[in-house]
């Protein structure tokens, strides 16, 4: 601001002016400034013919500026003239009504500036052109001694009215007086100004916002805002028709000048009728709201400092309170922790080792790393505590004793010495509790194999009479369904301990459950089968009229195709054992004989079986010679069979598989002979019965 500096109080001589309108702070266009020559159209005038241009008017400065070069110029102009008059009024002056003129002879840039002791005498009414320029001269020089730099104008330049030169001297004393002032959170000048603008008006985004001092203050919008922000009650800023622009601008000017006493120094064409508003017009105006608030803002700039710092001490408080808090539930979660494992007891089984290490896996995938995280989480609000009592010169500050990092470190370090310990017991514990496993099962498959091996060993040192040797084959039978017990038991429980432990490999046995399974079937079949050979050696010799060869073909057949688990013929294995042997049947013969073996025996044993061979030869029906004239009737006359003939014979199929397998093959079947039928055909086999029944007979 320019009061500091006296002014010289005197009438002005232009105080009313043919042809010019102005206010009491105005700045009317007179024919001096509306004849600067900007340098445009072919006359080098502006305006056209209407437009004065009086002999010695001010320019502009030359050059193709047109229209929008004499916009700004003229927007400054008033704007200036109206910010200067504002000054010359607090000083009881008159105010001036046209730059150019009123600057020309130097006496109202004195008045201006500086009373007259401060400068000396100067003239005051001048009326030659040195006495104007020594004015002007004065006048400079006096506002260069205040250190304020004035670029590329002198005495004549004011005294010849070169507005752009004028105009830029007059901003320098507003940017030194009223905006260089100007600060706000580190930024002065400009860039204060309009930080301060847009942290005023933040709550009005995204409406207002504030970029520049051009385009950001056409709408009107940011005035009101500005305005509102302060004094809410004189305008209702949310009641605003944010499109009209003229409206809320002219709002703004008058509400800012009759009840904030801030001066109109726009007009509202110089924001809302021009393509770009002027920045040094709106930065003049715009600071008046800085400084009318600028009490207020110290007040709300104190009050912030306060809150700040009681943001801050509040801050640290938590924090301090926050450490000490966490650092008491950590280190209590750790001592926790470690009371927990010493109360768990030892595994003594594979699920419960297994259990205890998915607990512990758990723990350290969710309790363990919220304990990570916690303590470097300390660790950092620590260092930030500390940062903050550095930055803001604060009284110092330790946990207490107990609650420090250094005691959590070393806490922490035994924790993990606990922890490891606790690890390595759940896995030496499961590997012993797998080595256990392996040996039990070990231990087990080996007797079980041992007692195995006693009743093959029985089996295989039976000796005296048969009856004795059926009683000794009970007994071992009698021991089969315990040993199986003992298998789908015991074993099949160690077996199961072990695949669920994924024990893989034993070093202690070979033996695996399928081998015991697998060798108890063949021990029970064995028995079975012992048993059934030496029932049927006491069937057989029961039977002493019939001849050692013929026993022996008869068990072997019914062995071929007895059921084995049984020990007994079904009605198609008899019926197959039967054509085996050359005799056969129709179905419904085959039936009722069956059915009276059954109802004899209750099953088709051994015994039944020889009893019928013995009831059907007994009158030497299967005599050699009797088979010989059957396979030779098979035959059709022909010393040796073919495969033709047995399927003329409609022999059962396993009756003619078991004959192709035992018969000898006619290598070299002689031809036909009269009377003979079916030769020997390409691709089929012959048999030779006679070597066949010869070696099945002794003769």
């Amino acid at each position: 601001m320019l009061s500091p500096i006296p002014m010289e109080r005197r009438n002005s001589q232009h105080a009313s002016l043919p042809g010019s309108s102005t206010d009491r702070m105005g700045h009317g266009r007179t024919k001096s400034l509306g004849a600067i020559s900007f340098g445009v159209g072919a006359n080098g005038g502006y305006g056209g013919p209407s437009s004065p241009k009086p002999v010695g008017s001010p320019t502009v400065g030359g050059g193709g500026g047109g229209g929008r070069e004499y916009e700004w110029a003229d927007i400054q102009a008033r704007t200036f003239c109206k910010w200067l008059n504002k000054q010359l009024e607090s000083q009881g002056l008159d105010p001036m009504v046209d730059l150019v003129r009123d600057f020309s002879n130097g006496v109202k840039l004195i008045q201006e500036i500086m009373s007259e002791e401060s400068l000396g005498r100067y003239v005051k009414k001048p009326t030659m052109r040195v006495q104007k320029c020594e004015n002007a001269a004065k006048a400079l020089n006096f506002i260069r001694g205040k250190n304020i730099k004035l670029t590329n104008i002198g005495p004549e330049d004011i005294v010849d009215g070169n507005l752009k030169l004028i105009l830029g001297m007059i901003w320098t004393l507003i940017l030194r007086f009223t905006i260089a002032s100007i600060t706000e959170e580190g930024l002065s000048a400009k860039d204060g100004l309009l930080l301060w603008c847009q942290r005023k008006t933040t709550p009005y985004n995204p409406e207002v916002d504030i970029q520049n001092f051009k385009s950001s203050f056409a709408d009107g919008l940011a005035l009101c805002a500005l305005i509102h922000r302060h004094r809410p009650e004189l305008l209702d800023y949310h009641s605003l028709n944010k499109s009209d622009k003229r409206g809320n601008t002219e709002l703004a000017f008058r509400v800012a000048e009759e009840k904030l006493g801030i001066p109109r120094l726009l007009e509202v064409k110089d924001l809302c009728d021009v393509e770009v508003p002027d920045e040094r017009s709106v930065m003049t105006y715009v600071a008046e709201f800085f400084h009318k608030f600028s009490s207020e803002d110290k007040a709300e700039t104190g009050a912030r400092r306060v809150e700040k710092f009681a943001e801050l001490m509040q801050g640290l408080w938590t924090n301090k309170n926050d450490f000490e808090r966490r650092m008491t539930s950590l280190l209590s979660s750790l001592e926790s922790t470690l009371h927990s494992w010493s109360l768990t007891p030892q595994s003594t089984t594979y699920p419960e080792a297994i259990a205890h290490l998915s607990k512990f896996n758990e723990y350290k995938k969710t309790t363990k790393r919220g304990y990570v995280k916690e303590r470097q989480e300390l660790a950092a609000l620590y260092s930030n505590i500390q940062t903050k009592i550095k930055t803001y010169s604060l009284r110092s500050w330790e946990p207490v004793h107990g609650l420090r990092l250094e005691d959590l470190e070393k806490r922490w370090q035994e924790f993990l010495v606990v922890e490891t310990a606790r690890s390595r017991a759940i896995n030496a514990t499961i590997r012993d509790i797998k080595d256990a496993l392996r040996k039990n099962f070990a231990r087990a498959a080996e007797d079980f194999v041992l007692r195995l091996q006693e009743i093959e060993q029985a089996i295989g040192a039976l000796r005296g009479s048969l009856p004795d040797q059926k009683q000794t084959l009970l007994k071992l039978s009698s021991i089969i369904p315990s040993l199986r017990t003992t298998l789908t038991t015991q074993i099949s429980s160690l077996n199961n301990s072990c695949t669920e432990a994924k024990v893989e490999e034993n070093d202690y046995t070979v033996l695996t459950y399928d081998d015991l399974e697998y060798e108890l079937s063949l021990a029970e079949a064995g028995v079975k089968k012992k048993l059934a050979f030496v029932d049927n050696q006491l069937v057989s010799a029961q039977h002493t009229n019939v001849t050692p060869a013929k026993l022996e073909e008869f068990e072997g057949t019914f062995k071929h195709f007895a059921y084995e688990d049984s020990n007994t013929l079904g009605v198609w294995e008899m019926h197959s054992a039967l054509a085996s042997l050359g005799i056969v049947y129709a179905e419904e013969e085959i039936g009722i004989i069956y059915t009276e073996l059954e109802q004899k025996f209750g099953q088709v044993t051994y015994e039944a079986w020889l009893d019928l061979l013995v009831d059907l030869t007994k009158d030497d029906a299967s005599s050699p010679e009797q088979l010989r004239e059957a396979f030779r009737g098979m035959a059709g006359d022909k010393p040796y069979v073919t495969d033709i003939d047995f399927q003329y014979a409609h022999l059962p199929r396993e009756t003619v598989r078991f004959l192709v397998e035992v018969m000898p093959e006619e290598r070299t079947p002689q031809p036909l002979e009269e009377g003979q039928e079916r030769p020997v055909g390409e691709g089929q086999k012959a048999f030779d019965y006679h070597a066949f029944l010869e070696e099945a007979f002794t003769f």
